[in-house]
């Protein structure tokens, strides 16, 4: 049996620029209620490299980070079906968040990334209306090998 996921509601506020778009959290995200709350998830040690911030470990404080250098965060998928498991390739019957209504609350956002093909493939499949610049940014998740300051290099195009 599939179990419901509900993802989390987006970091964001009038003052963002970017959003940043994963596909859905992780198992311990969930349980921690954060956004990529995997230890070994390099994303937040990237953000804090790119925004030139301590490297601090109160989601509080992550959160603070990404308002103040303007970024949002949220992922693209609302809820989805998927076993015990934090792989993309097990989600199933993914119903997509209201990225109409998103923009329209938040219009200062002008550019999107995508936090790995995952999250690209489901916005530009659903999303394709929306006429914002959309660009790829290599997956953060442990899963994807590829080292973090390779990683790091791909990133810096956030702030650029």
């Amino acid at each position: 049996m599939k179990d419901t996921i509900v993802g989390f509601p987006p970091i964001v506020n009038n003052k963002s620029k970017v959003l940043v778009l994963g596909s859905m959290p992780g198992i311990r995200s969930l349980e921690l209620n954060q956004y990529y709350g995997h230890s070994q998830n390099h994303f937040w040690k990237i953000i804090s490299k790119i925004t030139s911030s301590d490297v601090v470990n109160s989601y509080e404080a992550r959160v603070k980070i990404l308002q103040k250098n303007r970024i949002a965060l949220w992922d693209v998928i609302h809820s989805c079906h998927r076993s015990k498991t934090s792989s993309d390739s097990m989600i199933r019957n993914a119903i997509m968040n209201d990225f109409e209504a998103f923009f329209k609350d938040y219009p200062n956002i002008k550019k999107v990334f995508c936090n790995g093909k995952t999250a690209l493939m489901l916005f530009k499949n659903h999303f394709s209306h929306i006429k914002l610049p959309v660009e790829y940014l290599p997956s953060t998740s442990p899963a994807f090998a590829k080292p973090q300051d390779w990683k790091l290099k791909q990133w810096r195009v956030l702030l650029a």
